[in-house]
């Protein structure tokens, strides 16, 4: 756990150099899950990594926003290729880590369809 929060961290003061902030991964107070004892703790934990997923779902959504603005061409907002892809690591990542494959595959899906909606939203009001 330490390594990944060292990581983060790093990439957090990247961050902090060019773009927006954002918070640092959940605070000392949260448990990690194996230490939990009640379900308050559990609560808080789950809470607190809500939202810090929101969090990243704003940056990514952000990157979304970057990508209407460069591409020149509303056909190139949608990108079967890239889903496929993208959807692919996601599925990848789940099992190497021991999360349900399928609900993260389904999840991904619904994610990079908002995603090319958001991102075709944007590329339209950026071009009227």
């Amino acid at each position: 756990m330490a390594k990944r929060r060292a990581r983060v961290k790093s990439c957090r003061a990247l961050d902090r150099r060019g773009g927006p902030r954002y918070p640092e991964p959940m605070s000392d107070t949260v448990k990690a899950p194996e230490d939990c004892t009640t379900m308050a703790e559990v609560r808080a934990g789950v809470d607190a990594l809500d939202r810090e997923l929101i969090e990243l779902f704003a940056r990514r959504f952000g990157y979304m926003r970057a990508a209407g603005r460069i591409k020149p061409d509303r056909a190139m907002v949608r990108d079967e290729a890239r889903k496929a892809q993208v959807i692919a690591q996601a599925k990848e990542a789940a099992f190497e880590l021991g999360v349900p494959v399928g609900l993260i595959g389904d999840f991904w899906d619904r994610l990079v369809e908002a995603s090319i909606a958001y991102e075709g939203e944007h590329w339209d009001l950026l071009r009227r």
